[in-house]
């Protein structure tokens, strides 16, 4: 029984793992080539092939080993560090602009 939990915890974190590293290769192919160099990281080919590593490493290791690690390291590296950049650069927030108490109809004031 406390085997099957476990069987089933390391199932799930490998799924997550999984779905993280592929939604990071996905933002990756996505995202132009000319704002990686605008943001200073390195190439977008560059990210594809580390991403698309780490993406195929999840799927045929299992999540105990030292190889998803390493890419899920890298993940996080992309997501934390170039991600942040490149929308920066590129104006990604999903096309809306302001702050985040700004409403459909403008900035809220707080009933001022």
């Amino acid at each position: 029984m406390l085997m099957q939990g476990f069987a089933n915890l390391m199932w799930l974190l490998s799924l997550a793992l999984i779905v993280f590293s592929g939604f990071a290769l996905l933002d990756a192919a996505i995202r132009r080539e000319d704002a990686y160099r605008a943001a200073d990281k390195k190439t977008k080919p560059f990210w594809l092939i580390i991403l698309g590593i780490a993406f195929v490493v999840n799927l045929l290791f299992p999540i105990l080993s030292f190889l998803p690690i390493i890419g899920l390291i890298a993940t996080i590296v992309y997501m934390v560090d170039v991600r942040p950049a490149l929308r920066q650069i590129t104006g990604g927030g999903g096309g809306r602009r302001g702050s985040s108490s700004d409403g459909p109809y403008g900035p809220y004031n707080g009933g001022r």
